[in-house]
């Protein structure tokens, strides 16, 4: 993945230099673009070497439809796809939101939760959580029944362990011991 890393930087930081005016509505369509990039059959059509770059550009355009690209959005995915380096463009994504993310003094916050957690909650442990990590956090929730009771937050390589799943193979462990 290192190679992917260093072909995908480039292009993360032209683009994070080129949207400064615009960061917030750049991030929706690199989004939307890392996601569509990352379908297997879009991966497969874009890999046949009797497809043209047009082909392909003309696909995610379509797909893409129900968010708006401007024409910064069109141009670099042109230059993404005309280079052969569709298939960077997920990683290309990860990095431009890791610069933007830097540039504002946030980070993305993930919460593995045994159970679906309401607006309320999530805002007071969006609060809780930014007071703990001191720092403005982009929160979102996964469901992982597994843990069975509790939460596990990742941010960045920092882990908050308080579920139910941890404790017991805390327990485990010193019962062994």
């Amino acid at each position: 993945m290192a190679e992917l890393a260093t072909i995908a930087r480039p292009y993360a930081e032209a683009l994070f230099k080129a949207c400064t005016s615009d960061l917030a509505g750049a991030a929706v369509w690199v989004e939307a673009l890392k996601d569509i990039a990352k379908n297997p059959q879009l991966q497969q059509f874009a890999d046949n070497p009797n497809v043209t770059s047009t082909q392909v550009f003309d696909v995610m355009v379509g797909v893409a439809g129900n968010v708006a690209l401007p024409d910064m959005a069109k141009n670099f995915l042109r230059t993404v796809i005309e280079n052969g380096r569709l298939s960077a463009l997920p990683e290309i994504a990860e990095q431009f939101r890791a610069l933007k993310n830097a540039q504002s003094g946030s980070a993305d916050a993930v919460v593995y939760s045994a159970f679906a957690i309401d607006s309320a909650a999530q805002i007071e442990l969006t609060a809780v959580l930014e007071k703990r990590f001191a720092r403005k956090l982009n929160l979102s929730v996964e469901l992982q029944p597994e843990l069975i009771g509790g939460i596990r937050v990742v941010v960045g390589d920092e882990v908050l362990d308080s579920s139910v799943k941890a404790r017991l193979e805390q327990m485990k462990v010193a019962l062994t011991a």
